[in-house]
């Protein structure tokens, strides 16, 4: 870390829509599992496979683990994107490159707390319409949507900033 430079980023246009969806769909999540909790049978599925099958079950109170991890990562995230000084970067962080670097980790970790988020008020979703018959498991198509919607995103940043250090050398 080297004494990296602290720098109070401005956010963008983009970065502002990212946080006011993050936030919608933090309170999203809360609106659903709120609004069709005590419809819920004493016993909802709590935990799916690979194949998106359940196979946990246990009290309908479970239901709330996952806007609560979600609220917590969401906010423990916003918390430490202020803090970009302090993340682990592919390259070095020299004064030509701090505020490309910075804005480009802190704009991913924008678009991953999204992307958790929306994943978890995707389980809720899901676990509402098994309960009540609309659906059978999450879907086979449920951890390939999930690991696409995680990687592409590092990846795509990952190379922004490779490609930012390649034009500074």
């Amino acid at each position: 870390m080297n004494k990296r430079t602290r720098i109070e980023l401005q956010l963008t246009q983009t970065d502002k829509i990212l946080e006011i969806f993050g936030w919608i769909s933090v309170f999203g999540i809360w609106t659903l599992t709120l609004t069709n909790y005590f419809e819920l049978p004493e016993i909802i599925p709590t935990h799916y496979n690979g194949t998106g099958e359940a196979d946990g079950f246990g009290n309908k109170s479970n239901i709330f683990a996952l806007p609560i991890i979600s609220t917590i990562l969401f906010i423990g995230l916003t918390i430490l994107n202020k803090n970009s000084h302090v993340f682990n970067y592919p390259s070095e962080i020299t004064e030509e490159n701090d505020l490309h670097q910075y804005t480009n980790a802190t704009r991913m970790m924008r678009v991953l707390k999204l992307v958790i988020v929306l994943i978890f008020g995707l389980i809720v979703f899901r676990t509402i319409q098994n309960v009540n018959g609309n659906a059978d498991g999450l879907g086979n198509w449920f951890l390939p949507l999930t690991m696409a919607l995680i990687f592409i995103p590092m990846i795509y940043f990952l190379i922004n900033a490779n490609r930012k250090k390649k034009t500074t050398e």
